[in-house]
């Protein structure tokens, strides 16, 4: 202290520390003549004391004016010193980067400024204080003074032209200082981040893009900023950056991958956009490197796919295609579980285009990888049987494709239509709404007489007979009216002539029998006509309710369609047919007078001309009415099965056992009778009574007046949906 007084006089020491600027400044001026002279007589004992001197009585003085003073005198100082301050910045920087924190916002200015000017004296000396300066200009960019963010913005590029000439700067070493404030949300200090970013990265020493990974979630959280300024400067270093990928021979796009999977889903649409862009740049560029990635990438991609802004749309399944193109192996670390678990995952995504994709995604991973999807199908599978109620067609027609290729193994067809069944029999609006284009779809895509085969084996031995009714009744109705089991209904019109036929007849009869109206159908679709008017005159009380006679409505309406035009043409042949016409007569005979079925049925068998008639086997009667055919029919010398001559006392029929078979149906009929008398007995029956003495109607009219309104609801239902 005593030597620096020795060279420093009293006067100059007062004016540094005066008030007034130019008092200040003209100390300096003489401090920096002082130390120029010491230097040039090499005495550094003195310097070191100078500068001790401004330090500690000046720049830690708690006076404002002092440390005004300390810090432009520990610049004139450096400028004293030129070539050798390097060897003293020891003392000299770090007072000066403490005066940046001083709460006083004049002594933070010309803490800037002096480290500026020392800046330009040590030029590259200056590196190795860089961490430290970076802090400090890191929070002025951000200081309340608008003077001192000047100061610092000055500052900051001199510092920029420094480092960038610079061959001491550690990239290394600046990192994860650069890391740790990449998350700070203050404006300024975002923009003060950037642009060194941007300033480092053009730098052609400096490997920015192999930090990339620390920074690029900083990067990306900017482009949500509220100011435009800083978006447009991180999206224009993002793109940069990008591009610099583009041709770049070595990336590491795996830990940057997880920070593109993050900020795929983020809420601000710009980040989305960015974010799936650069997925779509690494999926084409990365190829294997990514395997370990593809399901956090896929899982970032369906969600997009339904983007409300369109370019992340298009992006995205562009995206989506490429990946889907990219044929990895297990062996190869490709995860097929994880696949198969982010498509379970996006099945119940509320979109229906990424729950289409995601499906997609299943059928690709069966069609390359079947053995392996297989292990995982207890995963998968119950969200499968699930995606069949999707209010979306085509997502239930792409899910049954996947059942469909599941099934290919016998085991898993027997595991799909028992799970099928299962879901109808608790969800019965699927069944109603869906049944119709669930069945027909499978029937398409897993050959229709085995979908029917094994699903009359299940309902066979169904406990809840109810359900089994409504089942039946809806395979049924499918079975006679969709075009996609024409070929089914061939085969069962060969029924009497044909083994195959045959079989598949013997095989639905025992489901069948859980429905009266579905066994009469069968029969008149197998031109088993003799058993169909054994059924019908095999019915009892209980089994004539409304919801039978509303099933009946239905077939008397279906004899009139096309796929029944055979059975209207045998009419024309009433000796050889005469069991068709029992049948039909005895199916009148159960309809109510005043209903619209039997009007049309009656209309039909009247129409019947009365030149058909063989006058050999039935007397023409005046009325040419045939219901009196059936008198004359009886006096014949042989009349089996229609149309066909070999009898076997009725039991049998080209191995067709009539009469076990009418044994199975009316077992099974008992059976629903004893359930429909349980059910009634839980009924609350003074509730029941009280209902029935409020009706006005006659008993037959209410019947019909039911029938009607039902026949007419149901034919108001949707296409695709069962009336049942």
């Amino acid at each position: 202290m005593a030597d620096a007084l020795s060279v420093i006089p009293a006067a100059v020491l007062r004016n540094l520390a005066d008030k007034l600027y130019e008092k200040r400044k003209n100390a300096a001026l003489e401090v920096e003549g002082i130390v120029k002279q010491l230097a040039v007589a090499g005495d550094r004992d003195k310097i070191t004391a100078v500068i001790n001197l401004l330090t500690t009585e000046f720049t830690y003085s708690p006076q404002a004016n002092h440390r005004k003073g300390g810090l432009i005198g520990l610049a004139a100082a450096t400028v004293g010193l030129t070539s050798e301050a390097s060897q003293h910045l020891e003392q000299i920087v770090p007072p000066v980067l403490n005066s940046f924190s001083d709460q006083d916002s004049r002594v933070r200015y010309y803490a800037c400024e002096a480290l500026y000017n020392i800046a330009k004296v040590v030029r590259g000396d200056f590196i190795i204080f860089f961490n430290q300066i970076f802090d400090a200009l890191c929070k002025l960019s951000a200081d309340s003074d608008a003077n001192v963010q000047s100061a610092a913005h000055l500052l900051d590029r001199l510092v920029k032209d420094i480092v960038t000439e610079s061959d001491q700067f550690s990239i290394e070493e600046f990192i994860p200082l650069l890391r740790e404030r990449m998350n700070v949300l203050n404006p300024y200090v975002r923009q003060f981040l950037v642009g060194w970013i941007t300033v480092l990265d053009s730098v052609p020493e400096i490997d920015m893009l192999g930090f990339l990974p620390d920074f690029l979630d900083g990067l990306f959280n900017m482009l949500s900023d509220s100011s435009h300024e800083i978006r447009q400067q991180a999206d224009s270093a993002l793109s940069e950056f990008l591009q610099e990928i583009k041709n770049s021979p070595s990336v590491d796009y795996g830990r940057m991958a997880e920070i593109l999977v993050q900020r795929a889903g983020s809420p601000d649409e710009f980040t989305r956009l960015t974010a799936i862009t650069w997925i779509n740049e690494f999926v084409k560029l990365g190829g294997d490197q990514l395997v370990p990635y593809y399901a956090d990438i896929l899982g970032a991609i369906l969600p997009c796919i339904s983007d409300k802004e369109e370019k992340i749309r298009v992006v995205a399944r562009e995206t989506n295609e490429e990946l889907r193109a990219i044929k990895a192996d297990p062996a190869e670390a490709f995860d097929v579980g994880a696949i198969l678990s982010i498509a379970r995952r996006q099945l119940s995504s509320e979109w229906e285009a990424t729950r289409i994709e995601a499906l997609h995604w299943i059928s690709t991973l069966l069609n390359r990888h079947r053995a392996e999807v297989l292990i995982y199908l207890n995963d998968i599978f119950d969200t499968l049987l699930k995606a069949l109620s999707d209010p979306s067609d085509e997502v239930v027609l792409l899910v049954l494709e996947v059942h469909a290729c599941i099934a290919k193994d016998p085991q898993h067809f027997r595991q799909l239509v028992v799970f099928l069944v299962h879901k109808f029999r608790v969800d019965n609006s699927l069944l109603e709404k869906r049944g119709a284009l669930i069945i027909r779809r499978l029937c398409v895509l897993l050959n229709a007489e085995r979908v029917y085969r094994e699903l009359s084996t299940i309902l066979e031995g169904e406990s809840d007979l109810d359900f089994a009714s409504i089942m039946v009744q809806a395979l049924n109705l499918i079975l006679l009216t969709s075009s996609e089991l024409s070929e089914l209904r061939d085969l069962l019109k060969l029924s009497l002539v044909n083994p195959a036929g045959k079989d598949l007849f013997v095989s639905l009869y025992a489901s069948w029998c859980h429905s009266p109206m579905a066994i009469i159908s069968l029969c008149l679709l197998a031109q088993t006509y003799q058993h169909a008017s054994t059924i019908v005159q095999s019915l009892v009380e209980e089994d004539i309710n409304i919801k039978f006679l509303v099933q009946l409505d239905k077939l008397i309406r279906l004899l009139e369609t096309p796929i029944f035009a055979y059975l209207r043409l045998q009419l024309l042949e009433p000796g050889r047919y005469i069991w068709l016409f029992k049948a039909l007569y005895g199916i009148l005979m159960l309809l109510p007078q005043q209903s619209a079925a039997f009007k049309i049925l009656k209309t039909r068998l009247k129409a019947v001309p009365s030149y058909s008639f063989n006058g050999e086997q039935f007397k023409r009667t005046s009325s040419g009415n045939p219901s009196q055919i059936l008198h004359h029919a009886s006096s014949g010398s042989y009349i089996a099965e229609d149309g066909d001559v070999n009898v076997d006392g009725g039991k049998s029929q080209n191995g067709i056992n009539f009469a076990a078979r009418l044994q199975q149906f009316e077992q099974m009929r008992h059976q629903h009778r004893m359930h429909a008398k349980a059910q009634a007995q839980l009924r609350n029956t003074s509730t029941s009574l009280s209902k029935d003495v409020q009706r006005q109607e006659e008993p037959g009219q209410a019947l019909i007046s039911d029938l009607n309104a039902l026949s007419l609801r149901s034919s108001k239902r949707g296409s695709g949906q069962l009336p049942l």
